[in-house]
């Protein structure tokens, strides 16, 4: 029996959750200058970024991009970020992933960030699996979706053609 791929995002339904989620975060920080958005790298950085540019096009909030490098096959190993802790302590911040698994990389990028003081912590993730080994949660989620732990969400945000698919 061959497995089918299920496309459970199309492109255009992307583009609505990524300004829904915008809207969201918006709505939470209304107050706040700026907002720092850190997304882990690789699509959840790049998710990040089409966050910051829906933010722009709907509020006066200034989002500043953080990349968060987390090796996902040894979480517990350094993190690293393109912008340096005092650029974000006391702000504001939103850690972005694109597909919420099992979380442990949306934990161990928790984990890195309470070192440090900030005013307020929320996650957004686009696609949010329902079977999860840490309890960690998404703030702001595109879709939730129930899954059997063999199946695997790939989501495609680059070039022309944005999608998000059940393997």
């Amino acid at each position: 029996m061959t497995v089918k791929n299920n496309v459970i995002l199309t492109h255009q339904e992307i583009q609505h959750k990524i300004r829904r989620i915008a809207f969201q975060i918006y709505e939470s920080n209304v107050n706040e200058k700026e907002v720092i958005l850190a997304g882990i790298d690789s699509n959840g950085y790049v998710l990040a970024k089409k966050l910051k540019i829906a933010l722009q096009k709907i509020s006066e909030i200034t989002p500043i991009l953080c990349k968060v490098s987390i090796d996902k096959k040894n979480p517990a190993s350094l993190i690293k970020t393109s912008i340096s802790s005092e650029d974000y302590q006391d702000k504001s911040l939103i850690l972005v992933d694109d597909v919420l698994n099992s979380g442990t990389t949306l934990i161990y990028g928790v984990k890195h960030f309470l070192d440090v003081p900030l005013k307020q912590f929320k996650t957004a993730v686009l696609v949010n699996r329902n079977h999860k080994k840490y309890p960690v949660k998404a703030d702001f989620k595109g879709i939730s979706l129930s899954t059997s732990l063999h199946e695997h969400v790939n989501v495609v945000l680059e070039g022309k053609h944005f999608e998000a698919v059940l393997e």
